[in-house]
């Protein structure tokens, strides 16, 4: 029970942060500012991240861990390549729109990240780019897709995937879903491969 009050403090403190980092910017939020939304004192949030700097790391990180996670996982499953590239854009785009406000805390104050911090997260987004670039080459090796150069297809997709935050509106008329789905087809015909139907890999 301890441990549960615990991690749900601690997400209290991440969901304001984030909202705060969000509209005012890291430089522009302090500790305290935090501290006022939750109700509470500085020294409550020392008690579960030891600087703002490591509050903005766990902020930014578990986005990088979901998203290759969802890449991960596809590639694993059953089915050919391009069933298994479709449902793991369709899956890393939900992590990126579902953590619309996460994601672009990062891309705006990675600057502001630590040196060990920044290289933790680079470590996974490079590992990101393996798994993808392993499965589009699978891909190929199959006759399924027809590519130049695998790294730089790998890159083209993330890219496009994850700069979607900057245009998703959660209100617009596609639902996450949907944008997920067109956006696993346009990385299918990226690669030349075929339209293939989702089979709802779920994270």
């Amino acid at each position: 029970m301890r441990e549960e009050i615990s991690a749900y403090k601690r997400e209290r403190i991440l969901e304001e942060a984030v909202k705060l980092f969000y509209e005012r910017g890291f430089s522009g939020t302090t500790l305290d500012d935090i501290a006022g939304k939750l109700g509470v004192t500085k020294p409550f949030i020392y008690t579960h991240f030891r600087s703002k700097v490591e509050l903005l790391e766990s902020i930014c990180r578990p986005t990088i861990e979901m998203s290759l996670g969802a890449i991960a996982e596809a590639a694993q499953q059953p089915g050919t390549a391009s069933e298994r590239l479709f449902d793991g854009i369709v899956n890393f785009s939900k992590v990126v729109l579902q953590r619309q406000a996460n994601i672009a805390v990062y891309f705006r104050e990675e600057k502001h990240l630590s040196a060990a911090g920044l290289a933790e997260i680079n470590a996974l987004r490079k590992r990101f780019d393996r798994v993808l670039s392993e499965l589009l080459e699978e891909g190929a090796r199959a006759g399924e897709f027809k590519i130049v150069d695998v790294r730089v297809a790998a890159l083209a997709i993330g890219g496009m995937v994850s700069w979607a935050y900057t245009w998703y509106q959660p209100e617009g008329r596609l639902p996450i879903d949907e944008v997920g789905a067109k956006l696993a087809h346009f990385a299918l015909q990226m690669v030349g491969g075929q339209p293939v139907e989702p089979s709802s890999i779920p994270l």
